[in-house]
């Protein structure tokens, strides 16, 4: 029997070509790309046991990470807006589990969602800058997790040398095919349980600043102005 062709299930077959498409074309740019590591030994034993561990990276920097890191399952704190399913679906066919939420949207119930995650062995990766910014600005809920799970936050960025920069409000970038591409990973940041309202700003700032720093870092490494 032939299936009715109904909205929804042309709303469902759009979605599913946008992450086959979207998976098939990042598999391809980044193979055709030379990608250097640095940062990597002061973090390696945390990441291969590929749980306990938060990845935070900043959204205009989530290409190249989601590539890396695809078919880890990592919980993944997307958007619930109708933008933010294009990345979901894309990150599903990668390989990751999508949690929907944001800062400014079901934000509370999402991080919920990722500590049972994380409870069973998943690790988490949150985009600390979205879904809308301020552009690297560090928001509140990843330390909240790391706070709630007792797992270290593992900063990680890239740039690349070759690479549009999207006239975005998060100034998203986008490598160009046989690019160099520097990957760099910061120190890992612990967040006790038990912070008073100082303290949790200080590590809130600390995770930023180190982010950044291995941003600008990245960025000098492919031959660009910090702010460019």
């Amino acid at each position: 029997m032939t299936k009715e062709f109904t909205p929804e299930r042309s709303k469902k077959i759009k979605w599913k070509a946008v992450g086959i498409l979207g998976k098939t074309i990042i598999d391809a740019l980044f193979l055709s790309c030379r990608i250097r590591v640095k940062g990597y030994e002061p973090v390696r034993a945390i990441v291969e046991s590929k749980r306990d561990f938060i990845l935070i990276f900043w959204h205009s920097r989530i290409l190249m990470v989601s590539y890396l890191f695809k078919g880890w399952n990592a919980a993944i704190m997307v958007s619930a807006s109708e933008d933010g399913e294009y990345i979901a679906q894309v990150l599903e066919r990668q390989g990751h589990d999508c949690v929907r939420g944001s800062s400014t949207r079901h934000g509370v119930r999402a991080l919920q969602g990722i500590v049972k995650k994380m409870q069973n062995g998943q690790p988490a990766g949150i985009v600390p800058d979205g879904p809308q910014g301020p552009r690297q600005v560090l928001q509140p809920g990843a330390i909240s997790l790391a706070r709630k799970t007792g797992a270290p936050l593992i900063p990680v960025t890239y740039s690349a040398t070759r690479r549009k920069v999207f006239a975005s409000w998060d100034r998203f970038i986008l490598p160009k095919p046989f690019s160099d591409n520097v990957v760099v990973y910061g120190k890992p940041i612990m967040v006790p349980p038990k912070m008073s309202a100082q303290e949790f700003e200080a590590k809130r700032r600390e995770a930023e600043d180190e982010l950044n720093r291995i941003t600008a870092l990245a960025e000098k490494l492919c031959g660009h102005e910090v702010d460019e």
